[in-house]
């Protein structure tokens, strides 16, 4: 078993002035203190133990280069020594906003935030403007950021969802005031007649439907055949704004994101993680009848540390790479990543194991299960009892992965071929261990 010493006791002095002694909830598990991390490098991360980890989370996702890629840590390193941050408008912003709009179909104008929370906050409000409306239809089991007025039924508990056919919605966190529930509507994921029942009845009240193209946050769900062109169809036919929440498919299923991929174009989109390639940038966007609310200034936009100089340089020097040659690193990152997938189904197939793997090659699930994830409430049945110790077996073997049974597994442009395959062979270890236990 690797050491973790020096990790166990920096969260102990941790907890005496970080609350719970980390700076996110999401880096707590029941299995295992947090591990603390010194470097970086391509597809590979080294804690402060010295252990050194073949690494697929790359940040909850952002990492679409890997870590550390020499032509953006350049571009940044050359940015610091002449400022990081001015408060005002920088050179790069103006191309970087250029090359996003090239890129994903919805774009005409963009404008820039520090997080997709704050992205979801403007599309929301710019919805609202647009159509004088104030509700939000959304879907189970997707998360929009942590946003009072959002984080709304991202991960239900069973007893309070309600039926199937009419969710309830359900605050997160205590401290969200109960009138936040005033303006939200939930459906089920993958369900368009339900969607379709919805619009009729309140079509004339909802600002806008957001939703991810393909659900992330859950374990990856992607929509079945057609669901996102009837969401358009509907959306259109009740004058309600389309909002995508790319943050985490966006110039990751490829340079022109999950509307790219499926052809089916919204009204507003939001950005983030992958664009900034592991820097804090992400923005929203969208048709010129709408964003031009903010070019006007009849929507307020503001931030201080909007497209600051260094993530502005970071996120440029990012898409230059993914942009060279057509983005043809997605063809190689797609490919190695359906690789991966098909080796982890297969092995813990042979080892008995029930496995399902759902997404599209640069990020997918593997979700222990016999059956498809087709919405969240599936989700109830996943094996998480095995998934805690598959993934904690991995971190054992110098694998990194999701710590939680939604089982994401993300691909970058720095790994490699001997990692897949030095991945499968842990699998195999770790899967035959499992099988033999649970016999």
């Amino acid at each position: 078993m690797p050491a973790r010493g020096a990790s166990s006791r920096l969260f102990e002095q941790s907890r005496r002035f970080l609350a719970g002694g980390v700076g996110s909830s999401a880096r707590l598990t029941p299995e295992l203190a947090p591990l603390y991390f010194t470097r970086g490098d391509g597809s590979h991360v080294c804690d402060v133990d010295g252990n050194v980890y073949i690494d697929y989370i790359l940040a909850w996702g952002p990492l679409i280069l890997g870590h550390c890629p020499p032509t953006v840590v350049a571009a940044v390193k050359e940015q610091l020594d002449a400022g990081s941050i001015f408060g005002a408008c920088v050179p790069q912003e103006g191309e970087l906003a250029r090359c996003i709009c090239e890129c994903m179909p919805s774009m005409d104008l963009v404008r820039f935030t520090n997080s997709a929370s704050e992205g979801v906050h403007m599309a929301i409000r710019l919805a609202r403007a647009s159509t004088h409306r104030s509700k939000i239809l959304k879907f189970e089991g997707a998360y929009h950021g942590w946003y009072d007025n959002i984080l709304i039924s991202a991960h239900p508990p069973a007893e309070h969802m309600g039926p199937e056919e009419a969710p309830v919605a359900v605050r997160e966190s205590l401290g969200q005031p109960e009138s936040v529930l005033d303006d939200i509507l939930v459906v089920p994921w993958n369900q368009p007649d339900t969607v379709a029942e919805m619009l009729r009845r309140y079509g004339n009240e909802i600002a806008c439907l957001i939703l991810e193209p393909i659900m992330c946050n859950n374990g990856v769900i992607p929509p079945q055949d057609g669901f996102l062109d009837t969401l358009r169809r509907l959306t259109t036919q009740h004058g309600v704004v389309l909002i995508f929440d790319e943050t985490i498919t966006g110039f990751r299923v490829g340079l022109a994101g999950a509307q790219g991929y499926y052809s089916v174009v919204p009204d507003l989109t939001v950005f983030g993680k992958g664009v900034g390639g592991g820097y804090p940038i992400a923005g929203f966007g969208g048709t010129n009848r709408i964003m031009s609310l903010v070019a006007d200034g009849t929507v307020g936009h503001f931030g201080t540390y909007n497209s600051n100089s260094l993530c502005v340089t970071a996120a440029l020097a990012t898409l230059t790479e993914l942009m060279r040659n057509g983005g043809a690193v997605y063809t190689r990152i797609t490919a190695l990543g359906q690789k991966l997938a098909q080796g982890i189904r297969e092995t813990l197939t042979e080892c008995g194991i029930p496995v399902v793997i759902q997404g599209p090659g640069s990020f997918f699930s593997a979700l222990f299960t016999d059956r498809p994830i087709t919405s969240y409430r599936d989700t109830f049945r996943l094996d998480r009892t095995l998934y805690s110790k598959f993934w904690v077996a991995l971190l054992e073997h110098g694998i990194r992965i999701w710590p939680s049974a939604r089982g994401l597994w993300y691909l970058s442009a720095a790994h490699t071929e001997a990692d897949v395959e030095e991945t499968l062979r842990a699998v195999r270890n770790v899967a035959g261990t499992l099988s033999r236990t649970a016999a």
